[in-house]
């Protein structure tokens, strides 16, 4: 057996303060932009399923933006019922039909994640798709949250 190459995982978790998720970054790792590269939290557990951008009303914009505004909105409301606040989220899954679309609104869309979530940043991955169940709409998104205990 080899001995893995690259750097040491280093787990940052604090004694003194192991109430929230924590944040995993390899050492020696470039820190990266809008997303943690690992998350590591002891709770209960809330999941969202798939995610999208309808209002109350089931209506769906056709802006991407929009829809991603209402999209994290309605996964902050989900969470809120599941008793967990953004700061517990420690991975999202982002589903979009169009990444250069998502790719050429990355400064909005950075501004409308900060006011919904704040500048907390668990795990993210994105992954483009040919089409979400419902046709209209541009993004899904799954979250999980863990509550500490």
């Amino acid at each position: 057996m080899t001995s893995p190459k690259g750097p040491a995982l280093v787990v940052p978790i604090s004694k003194a303060d192991a109430s929230g998720p924590q944040v995993l970054q390899p050492s020696g790792w470039p820190a990266p932009k809008g997303y943690a590269n690992g998350m590591a939290a002891d709770g209960r557990l809330v999941v969202t399923g798939g995610v999208i951008g309808w209002d109350v009303e089931g209506h769906l914009s056709d802006d991407f933006t929009t829809q991603v505004r209402q999209t994290l909105s309605n996964i902050s409301a989900i969470l809120a019922e599941g008793g967990a606040r953004p700061e517990h989220l420690v991975r999202l899954t982002w589903y979009v039909v169009d990444i250069e679309e998502y790719l050429a609104n990355l400064r909005p869309l950075g501004q409308i994640y900060r006011e919904i979530f704040g500048t907390h940043y668990p795990a993210m991955a994105l992954v483009q798709v040919v089409r979400l169940v419902e046709k209209a709409a541009r993004v899904e998104i799954e979250a999980t949250a863990v509550v500490p205990r």
